[in-house]
């Protein structure tokens, strides 16, 4: 072996010790830390429940529901008055960031150039010169050719609809009305 090896294997070997020395370490601070948190957390409970002695007489049961109650009035309290604020401040946090969108939102829009191009133009500048591809709409239609009703030739027929009632007023029309429907 040559000494790069050994060199190398001695600084993996150091770097692994190193390593689990590290975790060792960290394992005991965070076992000491936990320790910590549950001696802070039993000191908290002493100092703000203290343990409950159950009275024996009736009296004293009286007196400890009130003297509950009356912590309860004060919690329920404190629980209203933060529920406030935090109403509150959201309305603030909720009316700033409309503040904030609406002078973000009020830019000046630069002035557009309107921009003559064929559709042929933009699809080749969109796709590219390899794309060749025709917008002509035009040939896509179908052609219908019209075909001459009978109703549209009476219609054609009959002209203005004034020639038609002069015709008829009088007793030329009548006569002419009658003679028509004899006929038929």
């Amino acid at each position: 072996m040559s000494d790069e090896d050994k060199r190398k294997r001695a600084a993996t070997a150091r770097r692994q010790h190193l390593k689990s020395v590290m975790l060792q370490i960290a394992a005991t601070l965070q076992e000491k830390e936990a320790a910590a948190n549950e001696a802070e957390k039993a000191n908290y409970l002493a100092e703000h429940c203290p343990p409950l002695s159950i009275p024996h007489s009736m009296q004293e049961l009286q007196e400890l529901c009130k003297k509950l109650h009356a912590k309860i009035e004060v919690v329920d309290e404190e629980r209203y008055d933060t529920e406030a604020k935090l109403q509150k401040t959201t309305k603030e946090l909720e009316d700033m960031s409309q503040k904030l969108f609406d002078l973000r939102g009020k830019f000046k829009r630069p002035p557009l150039r309107r921009v003559r191009m064929s559709a042929d133009a933009m699809l080749r500048a969109l796709l590219g010169s390899k794309h060749k591809v025709c917008m002509d709409l035009r040939a896509n239609l179908k052609q219908v050719k019209k075909e001459d009703t009978e109703k549209e030739k009476d219609l054609r027929d009959v002209g203005d609809w004034r020639k038609n009632i002069e015709e008829k007023s009088g007793m030329e029309g009548r006569k002419k009305m009658f003679e028509t429907s004899g006929e038929s």
